[in-house]
């Protein structure tokens, strides 16, 4: 007897619909054989399905079982075939019978039947909306992920068994409630305040302008000034994420297993933070069957890089074209896939091997060549894709002394975050029909439109770029920056002082060291 069981694929963050064909011969040799281009997880269910079966008290055939995963022409990976491979023998067994409505079924099995947390629910929750799939059979552990997905009839499946009994009306699985995406975002975890960072009133600054207009900022100063802390309290001042936002942000950790058993939405805005001993499939994305990278897990986010310079600069090299482009394109024999990765970078660094070139009270102990190695590591290219270029100072040591008797008076995180917020409410209003949610995404065309210049503030923008002879990308990233500072000040136009003060996060630490 032969049935058909719908289940999906996903390939990047496209979902196919797959079309399980299960065929039970009574005629010729019992065997079990799995065709339509499996991969080893896939041809593995014979036995997960097999033994599932026999454990929840299903007698197994002994006879020619037939699966056809249609299309045959497109790769099968993963785990999530075991139930409908599972479904579509009980049916052909005329054990259940399935729905009337066009039914989903989607989920790993273990040995003794019941079912485990399997990624890439989320997707299919999207897929079965768009191709007008009303059910959706899937992990109990998983079915939140597709319970903020409205009009879906999500069912949390527990074991095999109960399956069963759903089908034949014995024992009906309860829906999964919808749940509006809104009411699941949170606030993020503060791992350090500003008011607990001493000093470094321009990187604060500096940080509060990168945080509103979501622009790629890089710090360079010697150990122990406070790079890395200062990066560490960006999640504080980060503006909450949209809805929109977060959807796309889960697409990605749906994908990629990183939603945890029972979870649901992305909440947070992602906070990614490298080693710098990360490969570049691990940082870019790839592989044989091509996954995101951490670029891609902190698309909406950050993506922190401490000591810049130690990564293979292969590696840096990778994210020149995603920095650019806000996406990272993958291709493969068996076909490309995009994924998207619009993030805000943040990298920090030394100024030297030893890290006190420049330093006023230590002297620096490397030679000029390994000073212009260790700089040439990092790409005139690459540094010209980031916006803010800021020099971290060391505190001296008795505003330390200072501020540690006296209670500080320094801006807490949340004063700071509340620009923020209403700098990117701006920025989403005027995008509303841009499909972009900041200024740092703005395309030329973007710029041309809502960033009106005063007359001398155009005049001061030229007679920079000649002076330094800027690129013709750090003129229009110039724009973008002083559009956010104006955006802070809740200035219409970009006026000089605007321009003046991006000026300053591009010349200073360009001509002192880069």
């Amino acid at each position: 007897m032969l049935t058909k069981i719908l289940s999906a694929a996903h390939f990047g963050l496209k979902t196919i619909p797959v079309e399980v064909e299960v065929n039970i011969a009574s005629k010729g040799f019992p065997g079990f054989n799995i065709i339509g281009l499996p991969s080893k997880a896939v041809e593995e269910a014979r036995e997960r399905v097999k033994t599932a079966l026999v454990n929840s008290n299903i007698k197994f055939p002994e006879a020619k079982i037939t699966v056809n995963l249609a299309p045959a022409d497109i790769p099968k990976e993963g785990s999530n075939y075991d139930l409908p491979i599972a479904v579509g023998i009980l049916n052909a067994l005329e054990v259940v019978a399935l729905p009337e409505e066009k039914s989903y079924f989607f989920g790993e099995l273990s040995l003794d039947g019941t079912l485990r947390h399997t990624k890439g629910v989320f997707l299919l929750a999207i897929s079965a909306k768009e191709n007008k799939i009303k059910n959706l059979f899937v992990p109990t552990d998983s079915a939140n992920e597709a319970a903020v997905i409205k009009s879906l009839n999500v069912y949390p499946v527990t074991s095999l068994n109960d399956l069963v009994m759903h089908l034949n009306s014995t024992k009906v699985i309860a829906k999964t409630k919808y749940v509006e995406a809104q009411d699941l975002l949170e606030e993020a975890p503060v791992e350090f305040d500003f008011s607990e960072i001493i000093g470094q009133e321009s990187a604060k600054r500096a940080l509060e302008i990168a945080c509103a207009g979501g622009h790629n900022l890089f710090m360079q100063g010697p150990p122990g000034a406070g790079k890395t802390m200062l990066a560490r309290a960006i999640p504080g001042i980060l503006p909450p994420l949209s809805e929109d936002e977060s959807l796309e942000v889960t697409k990605i950790y749906s994908l990629t297993g990183n939603i945890p058993p029972g979870g649901s939405l992305i909440r947070v805005r992602p906070f990614r933070v490298c080693h710098h001993t990360v490969s570049k499939i691990g940082l870019v994305g790839g592989g044989s069957d091509p996954h995101p990278g951490e670029i891609s897990l902190a698309h909406n986010g950050v993506l922190f890089l401490d000591e810049f310079p130690e990564f293979p600069r292969s590696t840096l090299e990778a994210l020149r074209q995603p920095l650019e482009d806000g996406i990272v394109s993958i291709a493969r024999a068996a076909g490309s896939v995009k994924f998207p990765a619009n993030f805000m970078l943040v990298a920090a660094a030394n100024p030297c091997p030893c890290g006190y070139l420049g330093d006023p009270r230590r002297e620096c102990r490397c030679s000029p060549r390994q000073i212009m190695n260790y700089q040439n590591r990092l790409s005139g290219p690459l540094m010209d894709r980031i916006d803010i270029h800021l020099n971290v100072p060391t505190v001296d040591v008795e505003k330390l002394a200072a501020m540690s008797k006296v209670k500080t008076t320094a801006e807490k995180s949340a004063s700071i975050r509340e620009r923020v917020i209403k700098a990117r409410e701006i920025q989403l209003k005027r995008f509303s029909k841009d499909g972009i949610y900041n200024n740092a995404s703005m395309k030329n065309k973007h710029i041309k439109k809502y960033c009106e210049m005063a007359d001398d503030a155009q005049l001061l923008l030229k007679q920079a770029v000649n002076n330094y002879s800027l690129s013709a990308r750090t003129y229009f990233r110039l724009i973008k920056v002083s559009r956010t500072i104006a955006d802070i000040a809740g200035d219409a136009k970009i006026t000089s002082s605007h321009i003046a003060e991006s000026l300053q996060y591009r010349i200073r630490t360009q001509n002192k060291f880069f």
